[in-house]
């Protein structure tokens, strides 16, 4: 015993394995919930069917608050960890192999549903090992780089990903056999991610099954209570309403840049290749969130939350007028393509900073891990209902209308952003 405890250290070098955790974290949820839109726009599915298809698939992550304090009875976070690893890697291959199927879109559907699910059961264990394998002054330390290797995964999986499936094509394969590589690319990365951290991944002495009582009842009263604490907060309705309508334009736009940029000009689309979204989107659009989003975090640890919830709210929301410009003028520059999605995405970056923080703050608590999981389960549902219609709109309006009408619906986060109450000394560095 003494031997195999020695064998398992109790800590790490956060540096071995805090960034390859974030990046398994990122990877999944942006192939479910971006690279399948690319995915099924170059098989010919309709804007319609994508939006309101893709957007269900974000319902594991609204609903993962139910299952997340399972999480923390069943086993360790570690163990939880490899395993969704793995199955995610199996759905990757399994994604590969359905795609040279007749009924592929109903086949990989299905299998999205596993991977996304898998994805958010990883990432309640990931964010809770986050919390147990770091000392409190290396959680604070390491804030910064879970958070760069979140979006070098977004590159990772919207832009790299994205232009290797589009140098196939290139290359003279079949849109189904470049894809099906792509996944299966995809499933030997977490293969590999499950082996990394099954080796490295430390074994901090409290990873361990929450107690539980005998009596499952008394399990469930429990579940309840903690929940129950989350919506007996002052301001409820408010925070809720936050959670909710502050991205409601961004839940649109999100499910229509991509066919927008591979939609031939004659149906209003930019006509960009598979390679060239990847690049626009997926690198140089990812690299802006990246950069947005740290420079968002820096000035709110110099000013704190409230002094710059405003300017990050206008930050965000005016930007999205690019694809207004984008859409009438059809422009052929890819520079100019480049430069304008940059603009929106930086923005997008810089002011997701103030509602990420803003959802830490309400989260602040004995039970933070369940009632963070309860905000992200919102916010992933005011994503997925504005984007189950986005495609239908967009089809119904065409893509000059759309995104006037994406201009409007920004009003609606100005709303929720003027009734939140926040200390003004949160967030500030003191």
């Amino acid at each position: 015993m003494r031997i195999a405890n020695r064998a398992r250290p109790a800590r790490r070098n956060p540096w071995a394995w805090v960034p390859t955790l974030y990046l398994a974290e990122g990877i999944p949820y942006i192939l479910v919930t971006t690279v399948s839109v690319i995915l099924y726009k170059n098989l010919g599915i309709s804007n319609t069917d994508i939006a309101l298809y893709t957007s269900w698939l974000y319902l594991p992550w609204v609903m993962k608050p139910l299952w997340s304090p399972l999480v923390d009875m069943i086993r360790t976070k570690r163990f939880w960890i490899v395993l969704m690893q793995l199955l995610i890697g199996a759905s990757l291959a399994c994604i590969a192999l359905t795609l040279p199927a007749s009924a592929f879109f109903r086949y990989s559907l299905a299998i999205f549903w596993i991977m996304a699910f898998s994805s958010a059961t990883h990432d309640i264990a990931a964010d809770g090992f986050y919390m147990l394998g770091l000392e409190q002054y290396q959680q604070a330390a390491f804030v910064g780089v879970r958070t760069l290797f979140y979006r070098i995964a977004v590159i990772a999986a919207k832009g790299i990903l994205v232009v290797f499936a589009g140098h196939l094509q290139s290359s003279g394969f079949s849109v189904t056999t470049a894809w099906s590589v792509t996944f299966f690319l995809g499933a030997a990365i977490f293969l590999a991610f499950a082996l990394y951290s099954a080796l490295v991944l430390p074994y901090p002495p409290t990873d361990a099954p929450a107690p539980r009582t005998a009596d499952s009842a008394h399990v469930t009263a429990d579940i309840l209570h903690i929940f129950a604490l989350f919506f007996r907060r002052k301001e409820i309705f408010v925070i809720v309403a936050f959670f909710l309508f502050y991205r409601f334009a961004e839940a649109q736009l999100i499910k229509m840049v991509a066919p927008f940029l591979l939609d031939p000009r004659a149906r209003g689309g930019l006509g960009l290749t598979t390679g060239e979204v990847g690049i626009v989107y997926g690198t140089v659009g990812a690299a802006a969130v990246m950069l947005g989003g740290l420079l968002g975090g820096y000035v709110i640890s110099r000013q704190g939350l409230k002094f710059w919830l405003w300017p990050m709210v206008l930050i965000m929301h005016l930007p999205v007028l690019v694809f207004v410009y984008l859409s009438q003028a059809q422009p052929e520059n890819l520079l100019i393509i480049n430069a304008a999605v940059a603009v929106e995405q930086f923005g997008y970056g810089f002011g997701f900073t103030a509602y990420s923080l803003f959802m830490i703050m309400v989260a602040e608590g004995p039970y933070k891990t369940v009632h963070y999981a309860l905000g992200t389960g919102i916010m992933a549902l005011g994503m997925m209902i504005p984007g189950m219609t986005s495609g239908w709109l967009q089809e119904l309006l065409g893509y000059p209308h759309f995104f006037l009408w994406i201009a409007l619906s920004t009003i609606p986060g100005f709303i929720v952003a003027a009734l939140v109450k926040i200390d003004p000394a949160y967030g500030r560095k003191v």
